[in-house]
């Protein structure tokens, strides 16, 4: 078992559609290879959040620095679009 191979089955795996053999492979697999670990932990992760619909509060400095983030990005866009239509004109 390759890491290819271990993400081509790890939806199969997650949703409990392989056989027992197949499965223990790419359990010996993860718990050889951290790469695939972290990948199997984090889609597992993440399949149960949505599963039960849990919300997560972000902390205070985390929410005000995506926010600060989105509004530079927002701000940039407008000042490319009004660049690029009041020069158009030429």
């Amino acid at each position: 078992m390759n890491c290819r191979e271990f993400l081509e089955r790890l939806e199969d795996y997650l949703d409990q559609q392989t056989a027992t053999e197949l499965r223990a492979e790419l359990e010996t697999h993860a718990f050889r290879c951290s790469h695939c670990q972290v990948t199997f932990n984090t889609t597992r992760k993440t399949i149960e959040i949505y599963r039960n619909n849990e919300l997560y509060e972000l902390p205070d400095n985390l929410r005000t620095k995506i926010q600060e983030a989105v509004m530079k990005k927002c701000s940039k866009m407008r000042e490319a679009n009004q660049d690029c239509s009041s020069g158009s004109s030429e």
